[in-house]
């Protein structure tokens, strides 16, 4: 049996996070240089061996999602051309992932492009997490695995904030399995949901709170924040509804526009994220807190490349 060789490559979209995640599998990050030209267009060139190697490639294709995500392409474009054996795209954040439907006569399914885009590149697996619906895991015809950010985001939890005096609060119907799960991971504490109404992208018209959240800590789960005006709403409704502290746990920090400010001068108590984006030191703020899934990354692409269960992960 051929031994293949690990390999990791970084995009530009979170340096910090691939290379932490090579340091882990006692590797140093493959040479990989972008240029971008002057009309916008980007190249790619590979700069170690990679004939018959197992490649993984980590780029979120958060903001500018549209230039992160051509360059995964490229790259993958590029590894293939090269002879890589096996190109394993890990995508922390993946992007386009809440355009998964039509809610619309004439709108596009984006996820599925994507999708289809990844493999056509010549991707043979995608390692992703929290996918803002788990059914885009069927929008691929290669292997995807989707990592659950529970093992590292409920320790904290628990240490900080106890299991007494909990409820786990879903921010939309859509939302209800995965507070569930924390819930159940927290000492089988109430779960509550918001009920929302939208006029708009990004816009909630009405909020009502389903559930007992009186003189409790309501943790607000979510796989991501973007504006933060969803979120800074929810924690009002929840406090009107008696809640003693309003906490808020979601996975991706995409903070787009002028959500570091909404999230510091909400009602927020705490804002707990992960490092699958990479958040700039201009964009951090008080009530932040950012676990490392490193760990997670790093076992995931440990079991993949020897052939062995990661299903233990996901749990």
């Amino acid at each position: 049996m051929i031994e293949r060789q690990l390999v990791v490559f970084s995009g530009r979209s979170n340096p910090p996070f691939a290379t932490s995640v090579a340091d882990s599998l006692d590797k140093e990050i493959g040479r990989l240089e972008v240029v971008k030209f002057s009309d916008g267009e980007l190249s790619v060139e590979i700069g170690d061996n990679v004939r018959g190697r197992d490649v993984f490639i980590v780029q979120s294709t958060s903001a500018p999602g549209n230039d992160h995500l051509m360059e995964l392409l490229i790259s993958i474009d590029a590894l293939k051309r090269a002879s890589a054996w096996r190109i394993t795209a890990v995508i922390p954040y993946f992007g386009y992932a809440r355009q998964d439907r039509k809610l619309k006569p004439r709108v596009p399914i984006t996820a599925r492009l994507v999708a289809d885009l990844l493999e056509a590149a010549g991707a043979s697996r995608v390692l992703t997490m929290e996918l803002h619906a788990g059914q885009i895991m069927g929008f691929f015809n290669k292997p995807v695995d989707n990592l659950n950010a529970l093992p590292v985001m409920v320790p904290y939890l628990r240490d900080k904030y106890g299991s007494e005096d909990l409820v786990v609060v879903s921010p939309d119907m859509g939302g209800v399995e995965r507070a569930r799960q924390y819930a159940t991971r927290l000492g089988n504490v109430d779960i509550a949901i918001i009920d929302k109404r939208r006029s708009g992208p990004n816009q909630v018209a009405e909020m009502k709170v389903v559930g007992d959240v009186a003189k409790k800590t309501a943790i607000i789960v979510d796989d991501m924040v973007d504006t933060g005006g969803t979120l800074g709403k929810a924690a009002r409704a929840l406090l009107d509804e008696g809640a003693n502290a309003i906490v808020a746990c979601c996975v991706h920090p995409v903070l787009s526009g002028k959500a570091p400010e909404r999230l510091q001068e909400s009602e927020l108590k705490e804002v707990i994220v992960a490092d699958t984006i990479n958040i700039p030191s201009s964009r951090r703020f008080d009530k932040l807190t950012v676990l490392s899934v490193v760990p997670l990354f790093a076992e995931a692409i440990r079991r993949i490349h020897g052939e062995d269960s990661i299903s233990s992960l996901f749990r």
